[in-house]
């Protein structure tokens, strides 16, 4: 006997469940928000709400990536070539099965996997940093603490975080959940080296210094903070030079520029565009805004001559290292006479 369409109706909710349960697909109702806040809360990430999260790639498209997961203030930040791509609430391990801190590497990676411990609990793209159960994956994100042990993450956050990633990548666990202690905080640029030794203090004890042996080969990026009034330049993870600048610019909002060819063999800057910004994606560089800056003869001449296509250049309006990310863009054009020492 054939079924009614009635039946057949009735029936599709639960072939749907079967498959999904077969297929091990993400859950419906994902946790945290379904895509990235505007990137300029990155550099106040203590207004992220729970499940709240910032992916912006273009900031640094290439080079080694550094995780820094803070239980003090419950934040992941993303490093990539020693700058700061993304930042994301979490919830570590509740008391009784808190998250040990130190300095990890991933040591497996699935995007479908499900606990053996846990009653086959899903754990979608975890990335496991312990043989013995400690792991980051999207899961629960209440505000607080509550996993048991592991780093949850918002599933979106996750995925895009889990693509970003390979075995070789170090993941710094630090701070106390408790009491609100004992980390260091995550700015724009990244406090640990890609091995997870604690970076040099931030200073400036020349006009300028420029030492390209550090890094020979690899990704550039360019940091410009305009309260600092400093550029520091990263290769391949690692500071190559950094000077004293000005920067005549009033725009308190993030920017990121990609260095790029023309078919004649000129160059141009482009805006990447990164979320919250994404309507000046493909627009160029004006020349006004490239007579804004001022930096000295010699550091410019260097450091335009080591700048390639896809590099990038990146403008914050809060101080490097606390907490901040890009702002207003000004590719190093106009320059001073020269001045300092390498």
């Amino acid at each position: 006997m054939s079924m009614s369409g009635y039946s057949r109706r009735a029936m599709r909710p639960s072939v749907v469940a079967m498959l999904s349960a077969i297929m091990g697909a993400e859950p419906a109702l994902a946790q945290g928000r379904p895509a990235s806040s505007a990137v300029d809360l990155a550099r106040a990430a203590e207004r992220l709400q729970p499940g709240e999260w910032v992916w912006a790639p273009e900031i640094a498209p290439a080079g080694p990536v550094l995780i820094y997961v803070n239980l003090s203030d419950q934040r992941a930040t993303v490093y990539r070539n020693g700058v700061r791509i993304g930042v994301s609430t979490i919830s570590s391990g509740r008391p009784g099965h808190e998250t040990p801190t130190g300095v990890f590497t991933i040591l497996q990676k699935d995007a479908r996997h499900h606990s053996t411990t846990y009653n086959n609990a899903p754990m979608f793209y975890m990335e496991r940093l312990t043989w013995d159960g400690v792991a980051l994956h999207a899961g629960g994100l209440p505000g607080f603490p509550e996993s048991h042990g592991c780093v949850h993450l918002p599933l979106q956050f996750a995925r895009l975080l889990y693509g970003a990633t390979d075995f070789s990548v170090t993941v710094v666990i630090a701070g106390d959940a408790a009491r609100h202690v004992g980390a260091v905080p995550a700015g724009v640029l990244a406090p640990f080296a890609t091995d997870g030794r604690p970076v040099e203090p931030f200073s400036l004890d020349a006009p300028w210094r420029w030492t390209p042996e550090q890094a020979q080969e690899g990704p550039t990026t360019v940091i410009i903070s305009k309260v600092d009034q400093i550029a520091v330049v990263l290769r391949n993870g690692v500071e190559i030079g950094r000077s004293a600048i000005s920067l005549d610019d009033h725009d308190g909002e993030v920017h990121v520029l990609t260095l790029a060819s023309d078919v004649d063999g000129g160059q141009r800057w482009l805006y990447a565009g990164p979320p919250g910004r994404e309507a000046e994606a493909g627009s160029e560089l004006s020349g006004g805004m490239v007579g804004r800056l001022r930096a000295p003869h010699a550091f410019y001449t260097q450091l335009r001559a080591s700048l390639r296509p896809g590099d990038t250049v990146v403008i914050t309006p809060a101080p490097i290292g606390d907490g901040s990310v890009g702002q207003s863009l000004t590719v190093m054009d106009a320059i001073d006479e020269p001045t300092g020492a390498p």
